[in-house]
């Protein structure tokens, strides 16, 4: 596991997954915007992807495993017009990785047909499941999304609207979701805000997805985000909005400006690109070392490399080259080409960094066997001095809300002190941002989910015992 191939899999958070959505007042290509805005949001998730296409009479669907350029060709996605369409990327956070948890997820209902797709976590979603399975309700697969889909189910007689509020009313954590019918497009977001997602519009039709990039990839206006606990509804008669709850206090995962969303997108009001230059300006400043160069981790810690050499005067050059060919299918080497350090992923470019003192910096710091490697190279590479700089606080505590992070025990910072990693990653000198470095670079006077370097969490997490929990949310599902 502790080899150069796989730098984004073994020592980064995994990037959750994406949502996209269309209706339009008549038939269009709804299966290819779709699939262009999937392909815009395919950092989120690399697993699986799917598209659910509305005729106006009829859902049809088509997903599987792998990239979404693998799952969808030319023959299919020519077949999917109609007057909607919901789509996804997937990254297991919740459920096996296989074909039947891909999404979205379709059913039928009192109502009709259903189908959801759904990023995020949900931390009561094995209780309720519990609960729907003594009343009699039949899973199909193991992921939040269904749980969601048979709690509107079994409301349907009030209507899809108030059967869409009755669900997300009864489940906790964080979420935005799509949902689609013959006749209307709902999305909604967590009263925290946890889990991005925003609107736009393409001449007369309406998109909800999950970043500002996947509209500029399919030549939509951005219209503005989803606020934190609203729903939306699209439908013929135009776009309308209901509240989940009276109070909601925006809580946008940190990580989503640090790591997961990509520079060119804005997330509530803030560019990913600028504050990610304004993290290495104030990392700088937070941790200043007197080098010849600033190199970044591809991709995402190249802004923050960018604004560290802004701030300090000491100029920004590539050290390491990443191989964008390395995709999912990619074979492992074997232990003893492992051994030879194989670097297959990310290469050195010595001529930058041969006889130098180096700043190396990357966005995070989660296990820490990358950092060793990386290290490592570098001064194989020739380097006089390597000097690691973090644009984000240290990671002690996992996430619950939709990102795949270790436990405790397998974070380094959950254990070590900084002089510890940097004997342990070989570096000369280890810097991290400070939590208020970092919001400081976020320039916004609201809060933020931060859970996973101060272990205080927005919501409620799963400490308390499945019991406890189960007679809890009995009295809330009645």
């Amino acid at each position: 596991m502790e080899n150069m191939c796989f730098y984004e899999d073994m020592d980064k958070f995994k990037e959750e997954c994406g949502v996209f959505s269309i209706f339009s007042p008549k038939s269009m290509e709804v299966g290819a915007i779709t699939y262009y805005g999937l392909y815009a949001l395919q950092h989120r998730g690399q697993e699986s992807a799917g598209i659910v296409v509305c005729d106006g009479k009829e859902l049809s669907c088509h997903k599987d495993m792998g990239l979404v350029s693998e799952v969808f060709n030319s023959e299919v996605i020519n077949n999917m017009k109609g007057i909607s369409a919901i789509g996804h990327v997937r990254y297991s956070t919740t459920g096996s990785s296989n074909k039947n948890n891909a999404q979205p997820i379709m059913g039928t209902y009192k109502l009709g047909s259903i189908a959801i797709a759904h990023n995020g976590n949900l931390v009561n979603a094995d209780v309720i499941r519990e609960l729907l399975e003594e009343g009699g309700a039949i899973f199909q697969t193991s992921i939040d999304s269904e749980v969601i889909l048979n709690l509107i189910s079994r409301k349907a007689k009030i209507g899809i609207e108030n059967a869409v509020l009755n669900a997300v009313q009864a489940v906790k954590g964080s979420y935005a979701i799509v949902i689609l019918t013959e006749d209307k497009l709902i999305g909604v977001r967590d009263p925290n805000g946890i889990r991005p997602l925003c609107i736009g519009k393409l001449e007369d039709s309406y998109i909800m997805c999950s970043e500002s990039c996947a509209l500029d990839n399919v030549g939509a206006e951005f219209i503005r985000d989803v606020k934190p606990g609203e729903i939306v509804i699209i439908d013929n008669e135009g776009i309308k909005s209901i509240n989940i709850c009276e109070k909601t206090k925006c809580a946008t995962c940190a990580f989503e400006y640090i790591y997961f969303a990509r520079p060119d997108s804005t997330i509530d009001g803030i560019n990913v690109y600028n504050s990610r230059v304004l993290a290495g300006e104030q990392l700088f400043k937070e941790c200043p070392v007197d080098a010849d160069i600033v190199i970044g981790v591809p991709d995402s810690g190249i802004p923050a490399a960018v604004g560290y050499s802004k701030a300090s005067s000491i100029p920004y050059g590539i050290g390491l080259i990443k191989n964008k060919y390395v995709g999912r299918t990619f074979i492992s080497p074997s232990q003893s080409l492992r051994e030879k350090a194989v670097s297959i992923k990310l290469n050195p470019l010595k001529v930058n960094i041969e006889n130098k003192r180096v700043v190396i910096i990357d966005d995070s710091i989660v296990r820490g066997t990358t950092s060793k490697k990386l290290v490592d190279i570098l001064k194989k590479s020739g380097a006089k001095e390597v000097h690691f700089r973090v644009s984000s606080p240290m990671v002690k505590y996992p996430c619950y809300f939709g990102i795949d992070t270790p436990y405790r025990k397998d974070l380094i910072g959950a254990n070590f002190s900084v002089e510890e990693i940097k004997n342990i990653i070989g570096a000369d000198s280890v810097g991290y941002l400070s939590l208020q470095g970092l919001l400081k670079s976020l320039k916004k006077d609201r809060g933020f989910c931060l859970g996973c370097f101060s272990g205080i969490y927005p919501l409620a997490t799963p400490k308390e015992s499945a019991k406890e929990r189960l007679e809890k949310n009995k009295g809330e599902l009645k």
